[in-house]
């Protein structure tokens, strides 16, 4: 287990080339995110994921979201990126905001029962994006063991997972910002799952009505 501080800058360096060659290998990483710290490992490691789940506590039945560092990674993951999905991107993406997409057939992953589809989003936070694009996609959860509060700082991460984890990226105390909205983009109407830091009004200015979740008004 390694912890980085990446305000020192030889710390920095070392400890994105340590961070993306343990995602690589299938091992967790602990990362700064625009929310909350996340842990997160290569997506398509089938190791990997299955030791994100099993370290954080979750059944297959709750799949892990993937993070992408550029919008360019979207339809190499997307079945089918239409005209809606690139308006929302271009508004929204870096930022707070998950799209659940139908994914290409023939994507060699395992991210537990997905029926299908992939959660992905873009952060709004340099030093994910960085790491995001030496590695490619991530699977990424909340930074916590189910039932815990997620970790906005190294230290709160630390003490859930210890040496469970291989490698911590600390940035310092994490912005705490609202948790995404997540938008379901897999039928012909666009279903809102949860509204979060992006309102309704603005999704609606970008791609018109939309069907909500139980719950939302």
């Amino acid at each position: 287990m390694k912890k980085f501080d990446l305000n020192n800058p030889d710390e920095r360096k070392f400890g994105f080339t340590a961070a993306a060659s343990a995602a690589k290998r299938g091992e967790l990483v602990v990362l700064p995110t625009d929310t909350v710290y996340g842990l997160g490992t290569d997506a398509f490691s089938h190791k990997g994921v299955n030791n994100l789940l099993n370290v954080k506590g979750r059944v297959s039945a709750m799949p892990t979201p993937v993070l992408i560092g550029s919008p360019n990674a979207l339809p190499a993951l997307a079945f089918k990126v239409d005209q809606k999905m690139k308006d929302l991107v271009q508004c929204f993406w870096p930022g707070a905001l998950t799209l659940i997409v139908k994914q290409q057939p023939t994507l060699n992953w395992d991210l537990g029962e997905t029926n299908g589809t992939v959660a992905i989003r873009m952060p709004m936070h340099p030093v994910a994006i960085e790491l995001l694009n030496l590695v490619g996609p991530m699977a990424v959860a909340s930074a916590n063991r189910s039932g815990e509060k997620p970790a906005s700082t190294i230290s709160e991460a630390y003490d859930q997972f210890q040496e469970a984890v291989s490698v911590y990226l600390d940035a310092g105390a994490s912005a705490s910002n609202p948790a995404s909205t997540i938008l379901d983009l897999t039928d012909e109407k666009i279903h809102v799952v949860r509204v979060g830091a992006i309102g309704l009004e603005e999704i609606r200015d970008v791609v018109g009505e939309v069907s909500l979740a139980d719950g939302i008004n």
